[in-house]
């Protein structure tokens, strides 16, 4: 008896009866993968570099002991203040991206190699199924936290940093990955594509953490002041409003903790903010959205274990064709209305495939149509707040629309080759008559298309405020050239990495790290650098130039505020086109100079995704399966 209950509790409190096998031989394959010590230590390394530059640009010694030791002391509070707040900041985004990456492909891998379905015929169950898939993903993730740890307490000595605000942003960084890779989780459950998944979980937190909240408290404060201001001392009133965003809200929590370390002061006239109610919040909903998983892919399970899974697509199949208009003529009259490939296949079949795919189709559709009305939305609230006439507005929009596409070209050309590849026709594709550059040009010209819709957006937001009055005409002379720019090498550098990889994961993590690094490492490299040889009369002067125009100039987020702090707003737009000035990082610049530095820098970046996608041209039938 005492046995039998010894071995109960044991198996109760041991974790593998939630997480099944799986968990158990990811461990054993994660620790086999080069790739997982060669993120860790790159981890590692950057994060040295970050605190090195931190520290030598907040606390500078003097050499002539002029300083007293209390200033000293102050400045290592201050440096200690930003190391910790930018470390946990830069955590909370990018490993909610990397568990969006990584569990984009969870489980459409077994759906689709048809593995889920013998995983039912042996003792694991669903859940363990979907619980091992997360936490397998998510170990990696977590050691990188783990990793930062020490690092954060060695530098939370400096002073002016509790333990509380580590405990708190470790969790509430926690409760967001895991509620961010259920969701991919979840997506790609009826999605066989790896970028589908991504851009879908993106676009969902967007709109969940983002766009609802903005525009819930706009139209609730619209609401309170103008039409029902007695709910507002009765019901509604804007304290409560904020307390109910900051505990549904994991990134608005995170920045409300961060200012209340930063400032003690501000809490009394903020409202109450208890993060352990937020994080149990958070886990409630990854539970329910955990709970759906497991009922779906129960249900994927057993139909594909029995062969019914098949028996519906052959049946969706049959469907699709008797609906089909060709079904109602003779089948010796069907060659009338099969269509000539005219020109490179590969195009051809890119610029008739439909813009959003997949099983889901029509929902995204609807979405897409429902962004667009919100956003019309947003403008009507913005006019009724008198703000569509300020730079600042335009700033946002412009930056919204410019960091969404540059996110789904990554994403969309990461995985135009490795979908091919995982599915098998890779080696198909080229083994017909198609010249390589033909197959180049195609995917190249499908990842533009299936990218126009964000770009129309911006160029729809751009010209209507054109016509209105709010920007001026310039601003798209000098957008067009951001963008063009960027699709060019972002698409380059996407296929290259598509060619050299063979999984979506991989290409795109690739991506995403060519982009960091360029945009935000080599810059704060450079600042490093500029620090260290401050004062002398050969270096300083080159790395100060470098740092200008190979980090701040050639940056795109950077580009496009100073485009539309220069053009945007009602008072720039009346500007005389000799008149108008862009603040650009260390100096102002007029129009021609501004026009100069963005054309150079265009012909840069082209150059580079042209000799990227040459590369990946030549990589085309090297490592073909």
């Amino acid at each position: 008896m005492a046995t039998a209950l010894v071995s109960f509790f044991s198996r109760l409190l041991a974790p593998f009866w939630l997480t099944g096998p799986l968990f158990d031989k990811e461990l054993r394959v994660s620790s086999r993968r080069k790739r997982n010590y060669i993120l860790r230590f790159a981890y590692v390394v950057l994060l040295t570099i970050f605190v090195a530059i931190v520290w030598l640009s907040v606390v500078k010694f003097d050499p002539a002991n002029s300083r007293t030791a209390a200033f000293q002391k102050s400045r290592m509070g201050v440096a200690g203040k930003t190391i910790i707040t930018t470390v946990v900041m830069f955590q909370f985004f990018a490993t909610q991206l990397i568990a969006v990456i990584m569990l984009s492909t969870s489980i459409s891998d077994e759906i689709y190699n048809r593995t889920l379905g013998l995983l039912m015929t042996t003792p694991i169950n669903s859940f363990q199924i979907v619980m091992g898939k997360l936490f397998s993903k998510l170990l990696q993730l977590i050691l990188l936290l783990a990793i930062s740890l020490p690092l954060l307490a060695i530098v939370r000595v400096f002073g002016g940093v509790p333990w509380n605000y580590l405990i708190s942003s470790l969790c509430i960084t926690l409760t967001a990955v895991i509620f961010a890779g259920s969701l991919s989780l979840y997506f790609s459950i009826n999605n066989r594509r790896a970028y589908v998944v991504i851009v879908k979980t993106v676009f969902t937190l967007g709109v969940l953490f983002a766009f609802l909240p903005t525009l819930l408290g706009a139209v609730v404060a619209l609401l309170l002041r103008n039409i029902i201001p007695i709910l507002q001392s009765a019901f509604l009133s804007p304290g409560i409003l904020t307390s109910a965003f900051l505990y549904l809200n994991p990134f608005s929590a995170q920045i409300v903790n961060t200012t209340m370390m930063l400032s003690p002061t501000m809490p009394a006239a903020m409202p109450s903010f208890y993060w352990p109610a937020h994080c149990a919040i958070m886990l409630g909903f990854s539970a329910l959205l955990l709970l759906r998983c497991v009922r779906i892919v129960r249900k994927v399970a057993l139909r594909q274990a029995t062969g019914q899974l098949e028996l519906a697509s052959k049946r969706k199949a049959r469907r699709k064709r008797k609906n089909s208009p060709i079904q109602t003529h003779k089948p010796q009259d069907s060659a009338r209305f099969i269509r000539p490939v005219k020109g490179s296949p590969v195009i051809w079949k890119e610029l008739r495939a439909p813009m959003i795919q997949g099983p889901g189709r029509r929902n995204s559709i609807i979405g897409l149509v429902a962004a667009i009305a919100a956003l019309l939305l947003t403008y009507a609230l913005c006019k009724k707040a008198k703000c569509l006439d300020e730079d600042f507005t335009h700033v946002s929009y412009t930056l919204l629309f410019v960091v969404i596409g540059s996110i789904f070209n990554m994403v969309l050309s990461a995985a135009t080759i490795t979908s091919e590849k995982e599915s098998r026709a890779w080696p198909i594709l080229l083994a017909t008559s198609m010249d390589d550059w033909h197959i180049l040009l195609g995917k190249a010209v499908g990842v533009f298309r299936r990218c126009l819709p964000i770009w129309l957006l911006l160029a729809g937001h751009v010209g209507l405020f054109i016509l209105v009055g709010y920007i001026h005409p310039i601003a798209a002379l000098h957008l067009l050239i951001l963008v063009t720019w960027l699709v060019v090498f972002i698409s380059g550098s996407g296929l290259y990495f598509s060619s050299l990889f063979r999984r979506t994961t991989s290409a795109v993590v690739a991506t995403f790290a060519l982009a960091i690094v360029l945009w935000a490492v080599v810059p704060s490299l450079l600042g490093l650098t500029a620090v260290i040889t401050e004062g002398d009369d050969v270096f300083a002067p080159v790395l100060a130039f470098a740092r200008r125009h190979g980090g701040e100039f050639a940056n795109p987020a950077v580009q496009a505020v100073v485009i539309m702090n220069g053009a945007g707003g009602e008072r720039n737009a009346r500007t005389q086109l000799s008149g108008l000035e862009y603040d650009w990082p260390y100096r102002r610049l007029e129009i021609g100079p501004t026009t100069i530095v963005l054309f150079v820098t265009m012909v840069i970046y082209i150059f580079a995704g042209l000799v990227f996608a040459w590369r990946a041209k030549c990589r085309f039938r090297r490592n073909i399966f």
